[in-house]
């Protein structure tokens, strides 16, 4: 079992900068991938980013340029770096682990979310 916390969500500015993290734990061992998705009110949720254990890294198109997606090994801590925020970035944000092999999930965890609200 993996466990992820995230934190660092809040109320910012369109054009300002947060950063939410996600502590992990547990048998994070068997974690290949790391992400961040989103969810906004009404909508599905989306992919933000993602980080390998070999650290190539990946962005959805609406957050390229903007976001950093940063991995701290010692503290098994996942981070995403928002700058340049907009109102269309307000979402609950989560962190997400998995175990994969190929294309295929083998495990994966959730964590609880943490809410983004830009206002403009």
């Amino acid at each position: 079992q993996v466990q992820l916390v995230e934190s660092g969500g809040g109320l910012v500015q369109a054009a300002g900068s947060l950063s939410v993290s996600c502590a992990a734990s547990g048998s994070i061992f068997s974690i290949n991938e790391w992400a961040w998705y989103r969810q906004a009110p009404g909508r599905q949720r989306e992919l933000v980013a993602i980080i390998t254990n070999d650290g190539s890294t990946n962005y959805a198109d609406a957050v390229k340029g903007r976001f950093a997606i940063s991995r701290d090994n010692a503290k098994n801590t996942i981070y995403l770096q928002m700058n340049s925020l907009k109102v269309e970035d307000t979402a609950v944000y989560y962190c997400y682990a998995a175990k994969r092999i190929r294309t295929f999930v083998i495990s994966d965890y959730w964590g609880q979310g943490t809410q983004v609200t830009v206002s403009s």
